[in-house]
């Protein structure tokens, strides 16, 4: 794993290495074994190299055997040894045993079209002097990230944000529609960003950039069947839990592939339990595994996560977590996630990242991906629950359904049943939106814009509500069972958008470590998402199939536990000594006046109840962290100077 950056003259003007170094060191943390560059004519490549596959001869930027083709490259591709054995015996001689190399000989092959054959994770850029064309591609579900942007007649692109900023012809400016769609989704819709003018490449996307014209292509997306009557056949449900276990197998084994130790996250969950017992039963890998424990049991799960320990015999490190250590890395964060979160659930994974380093690993497999692709999400038993409530909006016992769903949120077990009925839309036009499962979700978040300052409000209120999301739904999206689009709009905006940036990719690699995700192998997702709905949750048993699949695998415990969402102390970390000093500078009615995203006199009543010990529902939980991030990223990206970033 490692980070990229470069750019392309569009007016003919030679590239200058000096301008590319400082966007390579800004990404320093993403590869601190090795640095390269590459600048010829109006190109410049960078690459900052974090060594796992091949160490000796897979420096980058990379070139294929008469430098006509050169890459600079950002992740794995776990099948290269199948295609590396494919290209040889069509007798091509490859130099190296680098999964670089084999992109650049598929390339030369297959062109564009290179990217269907990798099974993996990247974000990469090969420049093709012959035809004068950058091409740059993103892996299908979004695991590594890539960004670009248009300054000044050059096209710049870079692994993070942080990058291009660095260079001195682009602008730092917050987009205040990015902002929005973070305040209601908890994510940006790609390609915008939470900055005016630095767009995302969208996960499944390829890009190029000739003639002075950019051009965007999807090459993969995820795709669901149709609702025909045969969907809800389960009868082979054993014979798929087995093709499942054996999908899961092939694609934990192929990211074990490294020259360095790999690790595995165990949460104590189903999802990391499985992917650490394959390991175990399958592969003769040594095995470490590393965890988060909690000061607070409200969101501790150690128990489960010492019943695998022991049933597993892993060798095991953990970090304890505290409200006053979330308080103070917080800054750091934010730094790494460079948008605003609206909980604080990555500073735990920051922490955890660290340890694995200090442990000198650099690879870990974890169990992401596993709830969207196999139905393991809250939100969609409580779309189900709400259905089925809205069959007979005016009973008064299928309510308390929800209730049971979330004994963890006081607030709601407080409410009226009046009061559920308006929050959760049982009412037969919901039902019948595209975007019935999130509605309850989307609206809440929304309440967040409450505290923004008038000028935010007036310059978000142009496009019709979540308009931005409906214009990327896929034509037959109203095709698919509900259970189906309640999955897409997780697996394909909030994994890549939240998942795995803030929480996956930008806290791993904050401390150079690479995350590998075996359900999120894309034959995985193409055969859970073929599935029918009852085998991802039968009633309100989620994950159904992947229990089948790893009965004998894990702890009897672990696969029969109610699930537990992944969460940490929000508000109240902010109220501790470590954080005192940047909230009292940020939250400042000067400084909110100054910044004008906020109201300054709603912070300030936020902040005062949130000391006073009152801040306790999702809300004002979900506004603070949410509004203090935004800070934060405005002080560290905006105000501060160039290469301060």
């Amino acid at each position: 794993m490692c980070g990229i950056a470069g750019f392309v003259n569009r007016r003919g003007e030679s590239a200058d290495r000096a301008l590319l170094e400082p966007m390579a060191q800004a990404v320093l943390h993403r590869g601190p074994d090795d640095c390269g560059y590459y600048v010829s004519g109006p190109v410049g490549l960078a690459h900052r190299r974090l060594s796992i596959i091949d160490l000796a001869c897979g420096h980058q930027p990379m070139s294929n055997a008469d430098g006509s083709v050169w890459i600079t490259f950002n992740g794995e591709i776990f099948n290269y040894v199948e295609l590396r054995e494919e290209l040889i015996r069509k007798g091509r001689r490859l130099a190296t045993r680098s999964d670089t190399e084999v992109i650049l000989h598929l390339y030369e092959e297959k062109g564009e079209d290179c990217v269907k054959d990798f099974n993996g994770q990247w974000a990469f850029a090969i420049w093709d002097c012959r035809k004068e064309k950058l091409f740059v591609s993103r892996d299908r579900l979004g695991v590594r990230p890539l960004f670009y942007t248009i300054a000044d007649g050059a096209f710049l692109f870079a692994s993070e944000i942080k990058a291009l900023f660095a260079h001195p012809r682009v602008p730092r400016e917050v987009d205040l529609a990015g902002l929005d769609q973070i305040f209601t989704y908890w994510f940006t819709v790609p390609p915008r960003s939470f900055f005016r003018g630095v767009s995302e490449l969208p996960p499944g996307h390829s890009l190029t950039v000739q003639d002075g014209t950019v051009k965007l292509s999807e090459y993969w997306r995820i795709n669901y069947p149709a609702v025909t009557a045969g969907n809800g056949d389960c009868r082979n449900d054993g014979k798929l839990a087995d093709q499942l276990r054996d999908l899961l197998v092939d694609a934990t084994r192929i990211r074990l592939r490294a020259d360095v130790p790999v690790g595995a996250y165990l949460s104590g969950g189903l999802d990391s339990s499985v992917i650490t017992a394959l390991i175990r039963k399958y592969t003769d890998t040594p095995l470490k595994t590393y965890s988060v424990t909690f000061e607070d049991p409200e969101f501790d799960e150690s128990r489960y996560q010492r019943e695998v320990i022991e049933f597993l015999a892993t060798d095991h490190r953990e970090v304890r977590c505290t409200a006053e250590d979330i308080g103070r890395i917080f800054p750091e964060v934010i730094r790494h996630t460079e948008k605003p979160i609206l909980r604080t659930a990555p500073a735990p994974l920051f922490l955890l990242a660290r340890l694995v380093r200090e442990n000198g690993y650099k690879v870990v497999l974890t169990g992401e991906g596993s709830d969207e692709m196999l139905g393991g999400y809250d939100i969609f038993k409580e779309a189900k629950i709400r259905r089925f409530w809205g069959a007979q909006p005016n009973s008064r016992i299928r309510p308390l359904l929800l209730k049971r769903l979330y004994p963890y949120l006081q607030n709601l077990q407080d409410q009226s049943p009046a009061y559920l009925k308006a929050f959760f839309h049982v009412k037969p036009e919901d039902l019948a939106d595209s975007f019935f499962s999130h509605l309850p979700r989307w609206e809440l978040t929304s309440k967040l814009k409450l505290f923004f300052s008038e000028e935010t409000r007036s310059q978000v209120r142009s496009a019709p509500q979540y308009q931005e999301l409906r214009d990327e739904l896929p034509e037959e999206f109203r095709s698919w069972d509900p259970f189906c689009q309640a999955q897409y709009l997780e697996a394909k905006f909030l994994l890549p958008g939240y998942i795995l940036s803030s929480q996956g990719d930008r806290m791993a690699m904050a401390h150079s470590v690479e995350g590998r995700f075996p359900f999120l192998d894309h034959r995985v997702v193409e055969f859970a998402s073929a599935l029918p709905p009852t085998l991802k949750m039968k009633a309100l048993d989620e994950k159904y199939i992947l229990k089948r699949c790893a009965d004998g695998l894990t702890p009897a415990a672990v696969r029969e536990r109610t699930k537990q969402p992944y969460r940490a102390p929000d508000a109240k970390c902010f109220l501790g000594p470590s954080a005192r000093e940047y909230v009292d500078e940020l939250l400042a009615p000067e400084r909110i006046r100054k910044d004008n995203v906020f109201h300054p006199g709603a912070v300030q009543k936020l902040l005062e109840k949130a000391r006073r010990g009152e801040a306790i529902g999702i809300k004002d939980n979900m506004a603070f962290v949410g509004i203090l991030s935004t800070q934060l990223a405005i002080d560290q990206f905006i105000h501060s100077s160039p290469g301060k970033v």
